[in-house]
């Protein structure tokens, strides 16, 4: 009898976590296990603009030989964006038009920009190759996080706007 009983129940839990799953997924919740912000639970919300400096955004990374790259080291999950990456959590720190010099650390129109050395290496040792530098072209998007280990602009350059999910807010997050 309980054996049936758990025939029954089990395959009803799973179709009701699957089916809750779905619900959260479409409803814009995404769980965060990055380093780069906090951890936890965020929602995307709709964006009824233009991304602007100061935006915490969830963008899809570009394909790109910097992404690939990522990909390999392990520096992104897997997710829904194309390719079956994981989407970004970055603030916005730089729009097209304004630009943008890096050395020992990042400058954006000549101020520099605070949390943002560039490391020669990964955590892993693996040598990383910073973005040259420039203007930001008409819909892109230069990205940051003040986490130290962060992968972002820094290193692969600006991204298109197109990628852009929407503002990233967190619900129920924690600093490890």
């Amino acid at each position: 009898m309980r054996r049936r009983r758990a025939i029954v129940i089990v395959p009803i839990a799973v179709a009701g976590l699957v089916a809750l799953a779905c619900g959260a997924w479409s409803g814009g919740l995404r769980v965060n296990f990055t380093r780069s912000y906090p951890l936890g639970l965020w929602r995307i919300e709709r964006l009824e603009r233009e991304a602007a400096v100061g935006d915490l955004v969830f963008i899809c990374p570009p394909d790109t030989a910097a992404f690939r790259m990522a990909r390999e080291r392990g520096y992104l999950g897997r997710g829904l964006c194309p390719r079956w990456s994981s989407p970004l959590i970055k603030t916005v720190v730089a729009t097209e038009g304004q630009t943008i010099a890096i050395g020992a650390g990042v400058l954006i129109d000549g101020r520099p920009l605070p949390h943002s050395s560039v490391q020669p290496n990964d955590a892993a040792g693996r040598s990383l190759t910073h973005f040259a530098g420039g203007r930001i072209p008409a819909g892109f998007l230069f990205l940051h996080s003040d986490f130290a280990g962060s992968y972002d602009s820094r290193y692969f350059g600006p991204v298109p706007a197109g990628g852009l999910l929407g503002r990233a807010r967190p619900l129920l997050t924690f600093e490890p």
